[in-house]
C-alpha cells in the first residue's frame, strides 16, 4: 500500500470566527430567526429522570417530514426574497467588477464573490447547488470554484442562543441529557446543521450535529418554486417530453431530507455496514440512544486533514483517487445506496491513510432495475460498445413514444460512446456527456428515467475532485471489477 501524507490544514475548522480568506458573508441578513437569549438557560440544559434509551433517532414530532407544499403567502415572500437577491447581488457585483477593472484586477472574482454571499443570502438550497459548482474546475475558472468552495464548510455558524434553543428543544425539559460536556464554539458549520464538540458521561467524545431552526419552511418554498418553473419550461416548444418537474420533485425529496437526522443516521449506519470490507474508508458510528430529534450524535473523529493533493507526490494521488472510486463504484454498483454529496467539505483523509466520509444527509437508494441498467451502461461505455449503451437507455427510458425516432438516437449514441471511451479523467467530461445523451434524448423523442440524475450527480460531484488529483486515471476502466461483480450477481 502507498504510504500517504495528507495535506495538514486541520478539519473541520475549529474556530467560531469565519477564517480570514472566507467569502464577508452577509451578517445582517442571518438564515435563523433570532432566539432571545433568556428563552434557554445559560448552562446546561436541565437533566431530568428518563433514561438514556428514551430518545431514539426517530423521537419527536414527524421526524424528517416535511409539509405537502407551502402556503401562498411564503412563496410569495420567498420569489421577493429571490429577486430582491439577485437585483441586490447583481448590483453589487456588476459595480465591484467595475471597480476592480479601474484597478486592472479581474472583474469577474469580484462577481464570483458577489455570487457565494447571494447563495448564503438565499440559504441551503441555494448553497448546496454551489456546492456542486464548486468542484467542476474543469468547466468553471479557478477563482470562481474557490469562491463557492468556501460554501463547504465555511458558512457563519449558529449563535450560542440559537444552538441553545435548538438543543432544548430536541431534549427538553425532563429529559435525559447526554452531554456531561459541550461546547458551542462549532468545529464545522454547514447550510442545514453545525457540529460541535461533546463529551458524553460515560467519557466518550462526541460530535453533535444540531440542525438549523426554522430552514425545512425556506427550502420547501425553494422547491415550490423551482417546481413551478420546470412546469412552465416543459410547457414549452421542444421541452414537453422533458420530465424536469419530476426531476426537481426527486431532487427536492433527495434535498429536503437532508434534514432529517434519524434519516441521516439510518443511511451512516448503512454505509458503515455495506463499506466494512474497504478497510481504508471509515465512516463515523451513529449513537442513536443519545441523539434526538433534531441532533445527530456520531463518534468523534479526530486527527483529520483536508481532502486535497497538498503536497502528495502523483504516486499517492493516484492512490487515493483510487480508494474514493471504488468506494463509490462499491455504493453504486453493488450496494444501490448513492452518496450524491461526497464534495470536500464532507470528505477528509487521517494521518493513517483512512478515507473519512463525515456526512451521510444526501443519500439516495436505487431500485434495483435502475441499478442494474447503469452499471450495464456504465461497462458498455468503458467497452466502446454504443450500440448496448443506447439499448440500456432505452429500456430504462420513462417513455418512448411510437413516434419517437429510435435509429437516429441510437446512431447519436454510438456516435457520442465511440467519442467517450478509453479516455482519462483529464480528456473525458461528464458534464458535456451527459448534455449531449440528454439532448439526444429531446430531440429524439425519449424521456429519460429521473432516477438516472443521481448516479450522475454522485459521479459529477467526484468528477471535480478527480481532475484535482490525477487527471491521467482512467475512472471508466477502475470501475470495470465492481461492474462485473455486481452484473454477474
Amino acid at each position: 500500500m502507498v504510504a500517504i501524507t495528507p495535506h495538514d490544514d486541520a478539519a473541520p475548522r475549529d474556530d467560531a470566527a469565519p477564517r480570514d480568506d472566507a467569502v464577508p458573508w452577509d451578517d445582517a441578513v442571518p438564515w435563523d430567526d433570532a432566539v432571545p437569549t433568556g428563552a434557554v438557560p445559560t448552562g446546561a440544559v436541565p437533566t431530568g429522570a428518563v433514561p438514556t434509551g428514551a430518545l431514539p433517532a426517530d423521537a419527536g414530532p414527524a421526524s424528517g417530514a416535511v409539509p405537502a407544499r407551502p402556503r401562498w403567502p411564503a412563496l410569495a415572500a420567498r420569489a421577493l426574497t429571490w429577486a430582491g437577491a439577485f437585483a441586490g447581488y447583481g448590483v453589487a457585483g456588476a459595480t465591484a467588477a467595475a471597480a476592480d477593472r479601474l484597478r486592472r484586477r479581474a472583474g469577474s472574482r469580484a462577481m464570483s464573490r458577489q455570487l457565494a454571499r447571494m447563495c448564503v443570502r438565499l440559504g441551503p438550497t441555494f448553497v448546496k447547488g454551489g456546492q456542486l459548482l464548486s468542484t467542476r474546475k474543469d468547466l468553471l475558472p479557478p477563482h470562481w470554484c474557490e469562491a463557492l468552495g468556501q460554501l463547504h464548510d465555511r458558512v457563519d455558524p449558529m449563535t450560542a442562543a440559537q444552538a441553545r434553543a435548538a438543543l432544548a428543544a430536541a431534549y427538553p425539559r425532563g429529559s435525559h441529557w447526554p452531554f456531561a460536556e459541550l461546547d458551542l464554539t462549532p468545529v464545522a458549520s454547514g447550510s442545514i446543521a453545525c457540529v460541535y464538540r461533546a463529551v458524553l458521561h460515560d467519557g466518550r467524545t462526541v460530535a453533535v450535529k444540531v440542525r438549523r431552526p426554522r430552514i425545512r419552511d425556506r427550502m420547501l418554498a425553494d422547491f415550490a418554486l423551482l417546481g413551478m418553473g420546470a412546469r412552465v419550461m416543459q410547457s414549452m416548444p421542444g421541452m414537453r417530453r422533458v420530465p424536469a418537474r419530476r426531476m426537481v420533485d426527486q431532487l427536492g425529496f433527495a434535498v429536503l431530507r437532508q434534514l432529517d437526522l434519524a434519516a441521516e443516521s439510518a443511511a451512516l449506519t448503512e454505509l458503515r455496514s455495506n463499506l466494512t470490507g474497504l478497510r481504508y474508508f471509515r465512516i463515523p458510528e451513529p449513537l442513536t440512544e443519545v441523539s434526538a430529534d433534531g441532533v445527530l450524535v456520531m463518534e468523534f473523529v479526530d486527527g483529520l486533514g483536508r481532502f486535497t493533493p497538498g503536497e502528495m507526490n502523483n504516486e499517492q494521488r493516484r492512490e487515493v483517487i483510487r480508494r474514493v472510486l471504488h468506494g463509490t463504484y462499491q455504493m453504486l454498483f453493488l450496494d444501490g445506496l448513492v452518496h450524491c454529496d461526497m464534495h470536500p467539505g464532507n470528505l477528509y483523509l487521517t494521518h493513517g491513510c483512512e478515507v473519512v466520509l463525515l456526512d451521510a444527509g444526501f443519500v439516495v437508494p436505487l431500485e434495483p432495475t435502475v441499478k442494474r441498467l447503469f452499471a450495464e451502461f456504465f461497462l458498455n461505455l468503458s467497452m466502446g460498445r454504443g450500440g448496448e449503451c443506447a439499448e440500456n437507455v432505452l429500456d430504462s427510458a420513462e417513455h418512448v413514444p411510437a413516434d419517437a425516432d429510435t435509429d437516429a438516437f441510437r446512431a447519436g449514441i454510438v456516435e457520442l460512446v465511440a467519442y467517450s471511451t478509453r479516455k482519462t479523467a483529464g480528456e473525458f467530461r461528464l458534464a458535456p456527456f451527459a448534455t449531449r445523451l440528454f439532448d439526444l434524448q429531446r430531440r429524439c423523442g425519449i424521456a429519460a428515467a429521473p432516477e438516472f440524475i443521481f448516479p450522475l450527480v454522485s459521479l459529477l460531484v467526484l468528477e471535480g475532485m478527480i481532475n484535482e488529483f490525477d487527471i491521467h486515471i482512467d475512472f471508466q476502466a477502475e470501475a470495470v471489477p465492481t461492474l462485473l461483480t455486481a452484473l454477474r450477481r
